[in-house]
């Protein structure tokens, strides 16, 4: 199948251009349908480009030398649209030049100019940060928001599980993904008030005659259950979600340290660690933030995906088919769809319509 060219921010990133171009170069060789549009300084991608004769030949260089700053507040940021590598990747999408952009740039900035230059899709309040993370089970879970605001009222929280079911049908294939709201506990009495708000709509839509959602909605989860694989979706604001990535990030990278250490403290831990080495092989991949790299913007007009600053090419690439991925599978139109079958009536608490806050940039 012939996708639409996917534009890669070459600038954005810890280490920019060589990175961001030896993981479009892998993504390339791994797909060989894929075509770019590279943003950013020419005369250093094209030198890049020489050690990647495959990817250059499907790529299309788009020429500019300003680049957004990792620390930038979103709101100068946004000011520079129009000249940055991001905001030029972003727009990208928006005139039909590229199906889908690809950043590893500042989070904050992408959020904004993505959402000024695509808007939000219809019947949708805020769009909201989505990525999958690994579980005990064969599948991944999506988790939203991690980010893009930083509160949510329950017609926010319910439109999150909408676009969250619908991104996890694609990355899971599970028909009807289950999905739940992050709590302090699974009693129903637990939370606050937009929670349980949130929960009773959820359950309501979910019970309709005609089917409902196309998902499973079941309650609460707890913040230690995420990666249980016990539900494919945990839906919550972008303030508690980026927090609980966070510590979920901060814990793999302990455990990880923590073997290594084990691991090197003497020669009989030397030699456990190569009697146990395809054990510890397996648990290095699966904690790997690499082969998860790729959250998404989900609500918008068009496909955005947030690669993380650290990543390495390996990173870059999963993020680059994280995006060709969505485009093959049409998740926007996926999103629309079920939005529909949502129905407006769903999103009334107590007899009256939610009302949507402002939208607030947590990361």
């Amino acid at each position: 199948m012939n996708l639409p060219r996917i534009a890669v921010d070459a600038m954005g990133g810890d280490e920019g251009v060589r990175v961001m171009i030896e993981g479009a170069a892998l993504a390339r060789r791994n797909h060989d349908n894929f075509e770019f549009l590279l943003v950013g300084d020419g005369a250093r991608i094209e030198a890049a480009l020489e050690h990647h004769p495959n990817l250059r030949a499907a790529s299309e260089i788009l020429h500019c030398d300003d680049v957004v700053g990792g620390d930038e507040l979103p709101s100068r940021a946004i000011r520079r649209a129009k000249t940055t590598s991001m905001g030029l990747a972003v727009n990208a999408v928006k005139t039909g030049d590229a199906g889908a952009a690809v950043s590893a740039g500042n989070t904050g900035a992408l959020m904004a100019m993505s959402k000024l230059a695509l808007r939000t899709m219809p019947g949708i309040d805020r769009p909201a940060l989505a990525a999958i993370m690994p579980t005990l089970q064969a599948h991944d879970v999506v988790m939203l928001d991690l980010g893009a605001n930083t509160e949510a009222d329950a017609r926010n929280l319910v439109q999150y599980a909408v676009m969250g079911a619908a991104y996890s049908r694609i990355v899971t294939g599970f028909d009807k993904p289950v999905v739940r709201l992050l709590n302090i506990g699974t009693e129903e009495i637990k939370g606050t008030e937009e929670l349980r708000d949130a929960a009773a709509m959820l359950t309501a839509a979910s019970a309709r005659e005609d089917g409902g959602l196309a998902l499973v909605f079941d309650g609460f989860v707890e913040s230690d259950k995420i990666n249980r694989g016990e539900t494919h979706v945990v839906v919550t604001d972008g303030f508690s979600g980026n927090i609980a990535l966070k510590a979920i990030e901060g814990s793999a990278r302990f455990v990880t340290d923590l073997l290594r250490q084990a691991f090197t403290s003497s020669l009989r831990s030397k030699i456990g660690f190569l009697v146990s080495r395809p054990a510890t092989e397996l648990l290095k991949h699966h904690l790997d933030p690499n082969n998860h790299n790729g959250a998404v913007f989900l609500g918008l007009n068009g496909v955005v995906v947030k690669s993380h600053g650290s990543a390495n090419a390996k990173g870059v690439a999963q993020a680059v088919a994280v995006s060709a991925r969505l485009l093959e599978n049409k998740l926007t139109e996926r999103i629309a769809q079920d939005l529909s079958r949502l129905g407006e009536g769903a999103l009334r608490q107590n007899g009256r319509a939610a009302t949507p806050k402002d939208s607030e940039t947590a990361a």
